[in-house]
């Protein structure tokens, strides 16, 4: 009786919660927010959202990509949380909202959870008899695609989340919000690859038999086409900045189809070349050259040009003196990394926290409230560096899964080339190589799809709930 007496209440406040409406009365017309402050349980529920999303799931998508035992606990956490979460978004009171992307959104979020759910339950119960086989196979790789676009799409809603809480980026501020969001999100993006790359992505790379700069000018010449022609609304007249940066599009997809070219040696083999690193100079001292209508607004874009000047210059100096033209500092250990190859990927995040953090909206609020350009851009550089501690965490935890540290015997020296216990120097890549190929893409695979793991023998793989 405690039980149903328990559902029936549940059932009630849930319902009182999706009756909840964010369009008031209280929102003056042509607003998108009402003048109250943000209550208790909104800041309850963007905490909660945040760790959920940012944080939990994230961990728990290495977690499944590894095959741990703990990917399913993680993941079961991070839904409850999800959930709660969103109840509360819908049962604040305090500041109201008109109808927005960020709730929109929010249902396709949970939709997308909830679809995870099933199929890790489903992986779950073992069905593998009959239809269930093929079944099986599709839901295995659709359980990990939606796993690993889980973050994108965190990333976007909580980005969404925050400029509908402000009430910005309508009308006419929209397309400057879409240009400084999404390429800042682009800088950051850019610097998470270069960060898988550096930390675990060596041996795939050299698999590949592709150069780093022929991946990065192929994506530079794609986002210049974009920009070329869509930084202009074109048969129109040509407003403010439009010029400088349709003129940006151009540069990026000449120079990008040039790096393209220039990444290959005759014979075929990968070659560095220097033109990505210059090309993102060009960008950082064209946006640190733009013409801004406040003052804090020049000194936070002049930052931020100086800092994607500095991510190029540091690129440069990389591949040219420490690197010496090759993909790593060592052809057998892909753990050796100088220290100095940590500062590019560093730089790409404070780039684009910085160019989010720097339009017309976000200006005019910070020096109304009479926040200087130093503590703000401080600040930024904060958030970039708990950025790179955490993706440096996620990368740590992946490759302590999946190549777990060798146990060295005293008698395992190397002598005129080979091993004394009879295994050739570079055994270990070519197990990685194998080991890479794996995790990434095999997905997540029960105790029969595929017996015991490569890496780790007797350890049994899980499947996960969600993401």
């Amino acid at each position: 009786m405690a039980h149903l007496r328990g559902a029936a209440a549940l059932l009630y406040f849930a319902r009182s919660v999706l009756a909840h409406e964010h369009h008031g009365e209280d929102i003056p017309e042509g607003e998108a927010i009402s003048a109250e402050p943000i209550d208790s349980i909104l800041w309850v529920h963007i905490l909660m959202q945040v760790f959920a999303f940012g944080i939990v799931f994230p961990t728990g998508m290495v977690l499944g990509i590894v095959r741990s035992r703990w990917h399913v606990p993680v993941q079961t956490l991070g839904t409850v949380l999800a959930i709660v979460g969103y109840f509360l978004g819908h049962a604040h009171g305090g500041r109201q909202f008109a109808p927005n992307i960020h709730a929109r959104m929010a249902t396709m979020l949970m939709l997308m959870l909830a679809a995870q759910v099933v199929m890790g339950v489903y992986l779950k119960l073992h069905l593998e008899k009959g239809i269930h086989a093929r079944i099986r196979r599709y839901t295995v790789m659709m359980h990990g695609m939606m796993g690993k676009a889980m973050p994108v799409m965190s990333w976007v809603q909580m980005l969404f989340g925050g400029i509908v809480a402000l009430g910005f980026c309508r009308d006419d501020h929209l397309g400057q919000c879409l240009a400084h969001f999404i390429m800042g999100s682009a800088f950051i993006g850019y610097g998470i690859i270069l960060t898988i790359l550096l930390l675990v992505g060596q041996v795939w790379l050299r698999h590949s038999g592709r150069s780093q700069e022929f991946l990065d000018s192929l994506l530079i010449a794609a986002w210049g086409c974009v920009n070329t022609f869509t930084e202009h609304r074109w048969g129109g007249p040509w407003v403010k900045n439009d010029l400088q940066h349709t003129s940006m599009g151009i540069v990026w997809w000449c120079a990008g189809l040039l790096g393209v070219w220039l990444s290959r040696k005759r014979d075929g083999r990968p070659k560095r070349n220097l033109f990505p690193a210059m090309v993102i100079m060009l960008t950082g001292w064209g946006m640190s050259a733009h013409p801004q209508s406040l003052e804090l607004s020049t000194h936070v874009h002049t930052v931020f040009g100086y800092t994607l000047m500095a991510a190029g210059a540091a690129r440069i100096v990389e591949i040219s003196f420490v690197l010496k033209d090759q993909n790593s500092l060592s052809e057998t250990d892909n753990e050796e990394i100088n220290s100095f190859q940590y500062l590019t990927p560093f730089l790409l995040y404070t780039s684009g926290f910085l160019f989010m953090g720097a339009t017309e909206e976000q200006m005019a609020l910070l020096a109304t409230a009479h926040v200087s350009h130093v503590s703000y851009i401080l600040i930024l550089y904060s958030i970039s560096f708990l950025l790179f501690l955490f993706v440096s965490m996620l990368l740590h935890l992946y490759a302590t899964h999946a190549w777990p540290p060798e146990s060295s015997k005293p008698n395992a020296n190397v002598a005129n080339g080979r091993v004394l216990n009879g295994h050739v120097p570079g055994h270990s890549v070519d197990r990685r190589v194998r080991d890479a190929e794996e995790f990434e893409l095999e997905g997540l695979m029960s105790d029969e799809d595929g017996g015991e793991s490569p890496t780790s023998p007797g350890r049994k793989k899980e499947n996960g709930v969600a993401s």
